[in-house]
């Protein structure tokens, strides 16, 4: 693992032609397409993939199990969740592990936009060229050009 300019680079993770990684990042199993900007206090968890021309805002948090498609802007502190009924101990009490849960999916498809401290519940897709409103709770899926915003995200117009 590198930390060279307090970076956490893990071996494994697959980074493309001139991706640019700010300092204070967590990356480990995941992978990056090329021109991908990577901003301050981000972690990116393994199986995660994200396109090429993308843009990750500082504070935001990607999991495993999602998939970010080319020239996707994602604001500020957005948190993607994984989990939809998420437990720290399994049927017996036990701290839960791997093997007690199985990861939920979540696609941003090409284009995309995602504002500032929006979060991502799992099993949903965000369309081509959609934007999600700054503090927007998406629980279902987004359709292509189309402006959604609220808790939870609700349609507000489409994108001409």
């Amino acid at each position: 693992m590198s930390t060279a300019g307090f970076k956490r680079i893990a071996d494994d993770v697959k980074l493309g032609k001139d991706v640019v990684i700010y300092d204070f990042v967590n990356l480990y199993g995941c992978e990056i397409g090329d021109n991908t900007r990577v901003g301050p206090f981000v972690e990116i968890q393994k199986n995660a993939r994200i396109g090429a021309n993308c843009k990750i805002s500082t504070h935001t948090f990607i999991c495993e199990g999602v998939t970010i498609e080319d020239n996707v802007f994602i604001g500020h502190n957005v948190t993607f969740i994984n989990d939809r009924y998420p437990r720290a101990t399994n049927d017996a009490g036990e701290l839960q592990n791997q093997a007690n849960w199985e990861v939920q999916p979540t696609l941003v498809r090409r284009g995309a936009s995602i504002g500032s401290s929006a979060t991502i519940l799992c099993n949903v897709t965000i369309g081509e060229n959609a934007i999600v409103g700054a503090g927007s709770v998406v629980t279902k899926d987004v359709a292509p050009n189309t402006i959604v915003a609220g808790n939870p995200a609700r349609v507000i117009r489409k994108i001409k």
